[in-house]
């Protein structure tokens, strides 16, 4: 699904686009992810609309909407350091859909030094064409604490494999930003 541009000229990020699924993100997952980041965009007292910036290997504004948030929703994400984790990854992998036109293909697993190997299609051999993504995300944090998080996210041991493209996303919800760094 390609962004719509809005009239302000910012491209239209819409949670509720998750719970259509991926081909490695379910759609009851991809569900739960969009909730996750519309409880992150309301506490931080932000309007559905808000214009969210994305900074330094990707630019772009984007105009993020999201579902309205319930007090069945408010209870169930009630953690803020999960919610805030896995509102991050909704936010990143529709970035990234949208500029990069690459796709969730499988989540990684604990250790591999990042969250999602994406691509453009299924591929019949393993790391052809896919793409690292680790994902961050802070509620609300300065500038200094977003970098900081990069390079603390680019420090990590990653797979071997240094050829295959790999990025970081630290997204913070307070500002909006996303912050993509190639690594």
């Amino acid at each position: 699904m390609a962004s719509i541009i809005a009239e302000e000229g910012h491209r239209i990020l819409s949670l509720a686009d998750l719970s259509q699924g991926f081909l490695g993100i379910t759609p009851e997952y991809g569900a739960c992810l969009a909730q996750a980041g519309a409880i992150c965009f309301a506490d931080q007292k932000h309007a559905c609309g808000v214009t969210m910036a994305v900074n330094g290997a990707l630019e772009a504004e984007f105009s993020v909407h999201w579902p309205t948030v319930t007090d069945q929703m408010a209870r169930c994400w009630n953690d803020p350091r999960y919610t805030t984790e896995h509102a991050a990854y909704g936010v990143a992998i529709l970035v990234f859909k949208d500029l990069l036109r690459i796709t969730v293909i499988e989540r990684s697993r604990i250790g591999s030094g990042f969250d999602f190997w994406c691509g453009y299609q299924k591929e019949d051999y393993p790391f052809q064409n896919r793409t690292r993504l680790e994902v961050s995300g802070i509620r609300n944090g300065t500038k200094s604490e977003i970098m900081s998080r990069v390079k603390q996210r680019l420090k990590r041991k990653w797979l071997p494999r240094k050829e295959l493209p790999s990025y970081v996303a630290v997204v913070e919800f307070g500002r909006p930003v996303c912050q993509a760094v190639k690594k």
